[in-house]
């Protein structure tokens, strides 16, 4: 692997003294390294037809949301991705600041590494004025109360088939990936980030009954927002990994299923999913 690319969060390397480092230690080994700033909070993405087509890997200089981004924005390209974490938790990423350049050097000189594919969800809406046009998720969709703070009225179908209608804050669909996320803290299951299959966890559900399910990942989900009381209009906000895309109404709906494409995180740590879970439920650090 000889060439590779840089989406940097520039609020998580601020005089981009980590980017820099790495683009030298590359090219002085031989590689090729470019970079670009992703400045998302200022409404500007970074720009795709910038990426060389020969690039191998890329390299999200950031956090969990920086790597979330990159992981939708560039499913298309099928270039495989890897997080240097410069944020906080970074769950996600498989570096840290003080790791990147010996994780650089296994990638450009040792070549050891494993590439897992991660399944992506595709969300839409159905019905309504403020129609969005399909998106992906790598983590969840999530359906959430906005406004007033109490419980909102959501009708779930499977395959066009009618489940149940839950009374809650919200819902949860997750990828495997995004399982021990948002829907591990509302009480979903934790799943291998290499399956593929959906996760539909509601929040806060108001009944003793109300569990997690989990669905086949060639099934389609359509939520409805339903009214609890006459006369009061009910709104709910859409977000797609933690990033809000819409609002919808009473009687509108979305639809959430498997994305067409995937996208590619490397991996250099030879642990397995058990021994890391294992090791995370007798209490030690990942």
């Amino acid at each position: 692997m000889k060439h590779f690319y840089m989406i940097v969060n520039p609020k998580r390397d601020q005089q981009l003294e980590l980017t820099k480092e790495i683009q030298q230690f590359i090219t002085e080994k031989g590689g090729t390294c470019g970079y670009q700033v992703n400045r998302v909070q200022e409404g500007m993405s970074f720009d795709r037809s910038r990426i060389p087509d020969e690039t191998e890997c890329i390299l999200v200089v950031g956090g969990d949301g920086t790597l979330l981004r990159a992981a939708r924005d560039m499913a298309e390209r099928n270039i495989p991705l890897i997080g240097v974490n410069t944020g906080h938790v970074g769950y996600l990423c498989e570096l840290e600041r003080d790791t990147a350049i010996q994780g650089v050097h296994q990638l450009l000189m040792d070549g050891d590494y494993a590439v897992e594919s991660r399944m992506l969800l595709a969300g839409s809406s159905v019905s309504g004025k403020e129609a969005f046009k399909e998106r992906i998720a790598l983590n969840d969709i999530v359906i959430h109360r906005s406004g007033m703070l109490q419980v909102v009225n959501l009708i779930i179908s499977v395959n066009g088939e009618y489940l149940n209608t839950y009374s809650a804050d919200g819902m949860i669909i997750a990828t495997p990936t995004g399982s021990t996320a948002y829907s591990m803290s509302a009480g979903g299951p934790i799943v291998d980030p290499k399956a593929d299959l959906l996760v539909v966890t509601p929040i806060s559900p108001h009944t003793l009954n109300a569990k997690s399910i989990v669905l086949g990942a060639e099934d389609e989900i359509t939520i409805e927002i339903r009214t609890r009381d006459e006369g009061q209009e009910e709104n709910v906000e859409i977000s797609f990994d933690g990033e809000p895309v819409g609002i919808l109404k009473e009687g509108e709906k979305i639809l959430v299923k498997k994305a067409q494409v995937r996208t590619r995180i490397l991996k250099l740590n030879q642990m397995s999913f058990l021994e890391r879970l294992r090791k995370k439920l007798q209490g030690c650090s990942w």
